[in-house]
């Protein structure tokens, strides 16, 4: 079973442009899409396609427009009420793959319920392989949110908590980051811009542009006390680190319609390959091969097996020089 938490979760309306975008013109949409969103959710909803075990704990009422799309979906998911609707995004893309973003705040969480919803959590968590921890924090909720679960999962599960993953940006990851050793999650999935937040090593551009560099500052995040690094970088791929493994992912060139998901999508398909028991080769194969394939489809669709082509995936070995730490 692989859980996961959004805690900001959202309906995501996404609309597909004609021609590229041009601000302060009407244009026209060649096609329009609607699904319930969030990392989290985009991850579970990824899995599902793949008929992994999977289960979105969110907030969110019975007969919210993202809990009742869920439920028309067949995903599994665990809600917490609370006493407001959840949030609206707009993704627009152009025909080149450009995406625009327009994402509202969210509802505010009390203290209640987010104890209420960290609760939820854990109990859908008992007995899981993977907790993952994805997205933005709604207003109201405190930056260290994503540690404070960490925290509270390894005391009540001890040996048997699950592996636990963070996929966010921000204040949020960096809080993960600095909050210890002791509360590092095991794979932390950053994207070259995050990865260039984190560690000050580079700029985003620079990372997507130098696998090695990349795998630098994966190097100060495992130093930090995270187990396993997985950066996703655009068109470069992705790289994994850990201690023991530093490899680099690459896919043929694509025609790249929508960027939406791409990386929740990556973060997926390296689950899938955990779960199975790959090795970790092929689990950056299957992570950079569902990316490619979420960027080949339209608006917010999200691939299944049958979308990817793991073979097609080219793995190298990414030797660090002594003064980047390797």
């Amino acid at each position: 079973m692989i859980v996961t938490l959004t805690a900001n979760p959202s309906l995501d309306r996404t609309i597909d442009l004609t021609g590229p975008l041009s601000r302060g013109q009407v244009q026209r949409a060649a096609a329009a899409s609607q699904d319930p969103g969030g990392k989290g959710v985009n991850i579970c909803r990824a899995l599902a396609t793949s008929a992994a075990d999977t289960m979105a704990v969110l907030p969110g009422t019975d007969d919210d427009p993202v809990v009742a799309a869920l439920r028309q979906a067949g995903i599994g998911f665990a809600n917490l009420p609370i006493g407001a609707a959840l949030r609206s995004n707009i993704t627009v893309t152009e025909p080149d793959g450009t995406t625009t973003k327009i994402n509202e705040p969210g509802p505010e969480l009390s203290e209640a319920e987010q104890s209420s919803l960290i609760e939820l959590l854990l109990e859908e968590a008992e007995g899981a392989r993977w907790l993952v921890l994805a997205g933005s924090l709604p207003p109201g909720v405190r930056h260290d949110f994503y540690a404070r679960i960490i925290g509270e999962a390894r005391g009540r599960f001890g040996a048997s908590c699950p592996s636990i993953a963070v996929d966010s940006s921000g204040a949020p990851l960096s809080a993960v980051m600095s909050a210890g050793r002791e509360l590092a999650p095991e794979l932390l999935k950053p994207n070259a811009e995050e990865l260039a937040e984190l560690t000050g090593i580079a700029t985003e551009a620079e990372l997507e542009n130098d696998p090695a560099l990349a795998a630098a500052a994966a190097r100060a995040l495992l130093d930090q006390g995270c187990s396993t690094v997985l950066a996703t970088l655009g068109r470069q791929g992705a790289i994994l680190a850990s201690e023991t493994v530093w490899l680099h992912g690459t896919y043929p060139p694509i025609e790249a319609r929508s960027t939406v998901g791409a990386g929740d999508s990556a973060l997926a398909g390296y689950l899938l390959a955990s779960i199975a028991g790959h090795d970790p080769q092929d689990r950056l194969r299957q992570a950079v091969a569902y990316g490619a394939a979420a960027a080949s489809l339209p608006g917010s669709t999200l691939p299944s097996q049958h979308h990817t082509d793991p073979a097609a995936v080219v793995i190298s070995p990414l030797a660090l020089n002594p003064s980047q730490g390797g």
